[in-house]
């Protein structure tokens, strides 16, 4: 089973949570840190009570009184998909190597020293 470092990715996800949510909900506009969208998940008429902070991640459709924590849960509630899969798609999309890659990558270089 791979090993999916949550911390590093979800640092890495905020750090460009802009063009992240550009690519995952487009059409969305800024508000201060807030990104501002209809949910595609729902039939939303208008944007305004599905946002997103880009510094923390929160996120929440407050029409339907649904949300969470990070851009990892949201990428789950877009997909349908769990946390673990969720976070896997953001590493693959911000070329993000899991940790046992990188283990490997390290060993294979230390057979060679």
């Amino acid at each position: 089973m791979t090993q999916v470092d949550f911390k590093s990715i979800k640092r890495a996800a905020l750090h460009q949570a802009v063009a992240l949510l550009n690519r995952w909900l487009p059409g969305g506009k800024l508000h201060g840190k807030e990104y501002v969208v209809r949910n595609p998940k729902r039939l939303d008429r208008q944007p305004g009570s599905f946002k997103i902070n880009t510094s923390t991640g929160k996120w929440g459709d407050f029409a339907i009184n649904q949300g969470g924590g990070d851009l990892i849960s949201l990428r789950a509630y877009l997909d349908g998909v769990g946390q673990m899969e969720a976070a896997q798609r953001i590493a693959a999309e911000l070329s993000i190597s899991s940790p046992s890659a990188a283990n490997a990558r390290r060993n294979q270089r230390r057979k060679k020293d």
